[in-house]
């Protein structure tokens, strides 16, 4: 899985060229997503600059890319549109306090969590996602004033362009891996179009169509430099009933996208990232954010895809790219504005193809029904709602599914010793799902006065079952008849109540296991 890309260790050259590459990438994003949510392009662009230096400068994963994204962009529509974009800045600073006390309690290590299926629909899903977001690259507006697709000559320009901006990307690595194919892409097939004056749609056209009529001659990506300013909000709990189920929502969003986007990274790289410094890098970057009139953002798994693929490895290919976003921003956006939108939109096929797990279509074949429901599930609830939703459900419907399939697998093998016990030999595990079929296998009234219950092959879970011995307990003695519980672990007796006086301890046989209780806490 993941095995798209090398994963040697990048180097200084390849961070430097791979970072240019992934912010010329990162510009219509930002200016995309910034419209999403209902702010000036430059605050999409200030956001990009602030997440991807901070997060790669102080983040627990180099060579992941950082910036504004559109599964935070939509939870921020309705903070903007009913209360303006001062509040959405105090949102993101309550989002990144959160996201600092998520790394600080060690909390991310619940990333581990997400099973493999899950974790295979969160990839198909994003790579879906990204594809049918190039596709707004194909409409434009019409002397109405309204939008329409492409026709004619334009759209055959902007599929021409394409074409060729994957070609280069797919033939060059054959030929020399000096520079990053993507950024010779970008800037051959720019430079094909200005000297050739192709009448092909660039960043700013881009740009003008999204502005309103009367702003779009004055369209421009020029900007300064983010100043400082505490968000123009009253201090009082109002504000906080108002910005606290937005700040919530926008810190487990970009959490949860910006580790899994780190675990699917390291899977990539062969590495190990770390995933509480992760949570600390995103909480800062987007306090940061906050403050210097930025949107926020979390990891973006198609710049980080660009970032990779352009043999980006270290933290300088982040910060590279950050400061030469600015870099444009401040001196060159002439540059960055004449860029055709069919380059940028190829390269981001080609991460699409890379970055869709094809092999989900073999791997379905032979696993069971269950995972291959929970992968499309997850595909299905990333593309159609969000990233976050779909990512909880998948965990719970894979939780549940587990709990199910090991509800049945607890059984015992029965005998009788030569004193006439009868021993009960437990098999599979003892937790709240098994606990009804492990009441089903005991015969209480007819079995003879002394019963052997013997955990040497069976496991307590957790407190539903420690509770289904304690009542099975309690059913023996109110028959008369005596109960012997064999091979159960120290912790387990200290929270047997009723069946505690029943257990025989043997130091040697009996196992050693940790039970989570707030009794053993």
């Amino acid at each position: 899985m993941f095995n798209h890309f090398n994963g040697a260790q990048g180097n200084v050259k390849n961070d430097v060229l791979s970072g240019i590459t992934v912010a010329l990438a990162l510009v219509p994003e930002a200016v995309a997503f910034a419209f999403v949510a209902g702010v000036e392009p430059m605050v999409g662009l200030y956001a990009a600059f602030m997440m991807g230096l901070i997060t790669s400068a102080i983040g627990g994963r180099p060579g992941m890319i950082s910036g504004a994204t559109g599964a935070m962009a939509v939870v921020m529509v309705a903070l903007v549109m009913n209360h303006g974009v001062q509040y959405l800045f105090a949102a993101v600073v309550l989002a990144g306090i959160i996201q600092i006390l998520f790394g600080v309690f060690r909390l991310g290590k619940f990333i581990r969590l997400v099973p493999y299926p899950v974790m295979l629909g969160f990839v198909n899903g994003l790579a879906i996602v990204i594809f049918l977001a190039q596709l707004g690259q194909f409409e434009v507006l019409n002397a109405q004033g309204e939008w329409e697709w492409m026709t004619g000559s334009t759209l055959y320009m902007m599929l021409g362009l394409i074409a060729l901006t994957m070609a280069i990307i797919y033939i060059l690595p054959k030929i020399t891996t000096a520079i990053p194919a993507s950024l010779v892409a970008i800037v051959a097939v720019t430079l094909l179009v200005t000297f050739m004056d192709l009448d092909a749609r660039t960043v700013i056209d881009y740009v003008r169509d999204m502005l309103p009529a009367d702003q779009r001659e004055s369209a421009s990506l020029a900007g300064e430099l983010p100043s400082f300013s505490i968000p123009m909000v009253p201090f009082s709990l109002e504000t906080l009933y108002i910005v606290l189920p937005t700040a919530i929502i926008l810190s487990l969003v970009g959490l949860i996208e910006s580790l899994l986007t780190l675990t699917l990274i390291d899977e990539m790289t062969d590495t190990r990232g770390r995933g509480n410094k992760e949570c600390v890098g995103q909480g800062v970057a987007n306090t940061v954010n906050g403050f210097f009139g930025g949107m926020g953002g979390c990891a973006m798994i198609g710049q980080s895809m660009i970032n990779i693929n352009s043999g980006g490895r270290g933290r300088l290919s982040g910060i590279t790219a950050a400061m030469v976003l600015l870099a444009f921003i401040l001196f060159a956006a002439p540059l960055i504005e004449m860029i055709p939108l069919a380059a940028l939109v190829g390269v981001m096929f080609v991460v699409v193809i890379a970055t869709f797990e094809w092999a989900s279509f073999r791997i379905i074949r032979g696993v069971n029904k269950e995972d291959a429901f929970v992968l499309f599930l997850v595909t299905g609830i990333t593309v159609i709602a969000d990233l976050a939703v779909a990512v909880v459900v998948g965990v719970i419907v894979s939780a549940l599914v587990f709990a199910w399939k090991h509800a049945t697998h607890t059984m015992a093998k029965t005998h009788t010793d030569d004193d006439g016990w009868k021993v009960y030999e437990l098999e599979g595990p003892l937790f709240f799902g098994s606990v009804t079929h492990f009441k089903d296998i005991f015969d209480v009234q007819n079995d003879p006065q002394d019963v052997v219950i013997d955990f040497n092959e069976s496991r307590i879970w957790d407190s539903s079952g420690i509770d289904a011995l304690d009542n099975l307990a309690d059913k023996y003695q109110s028959v008369g008849k005596t109960l012997h519980i064999r091979h159960i672990s120290p912790e387990c007796r200290v929270l047997l109540k009723k069946a505690g006086r029943y257990v025989e301890i043997n130091v040697n046989e009996d196992p050693r296991y940790k039970v989570a209780s707030d009794t053993l806490g």
